[in-house]
């Protein structure tokens, strides 16, 4: 397990994961399929926040893991662009313009 995503050991990190597929499923199975694309997406949308937020704030950085949508192989790649994109916003914080 790679250290810049230690958030995926958490349990409220764990228990999001398993709501949103839950609910998933449930607005797959039961929700009119003209809903597919309106409320379905965007409760959808409102589950993956609840469980990027968990992420984000648990490293009070930038990295989002979307890899684990993908596959475990692009988790280093995703430690690389977090450790990037901190240093970057360090930057930006020490370094202002005027």
């Amino acid at each position: 397990m790679i250290k810049k995503f230690r958030f995926r050991q958490f349990p409220i990190y764990k228990d999001s994961l398993e709501f949103r597929k839950g609910i998933k499923t449930i607005t797959k199975k039961k929700f009119p399929k003209e809903e597919q694309f309106c409320l379905i997406s965007q409760i959808w949308r409102a589950l993956d926040s609840i469980i990027l937020n968990v992420a984000e704030r648990s490293d009070r950085s930038t990295d989002k893991d979307f890899a684990h949508y993908l596959n475990t192989a692009y988790l280093a790649e995703a430690e690389k662009l977090a450790n990037q994109l901190t240093a970057f916003r360090k930057l930006l914080l020490n370094n202002p313009t005027k």
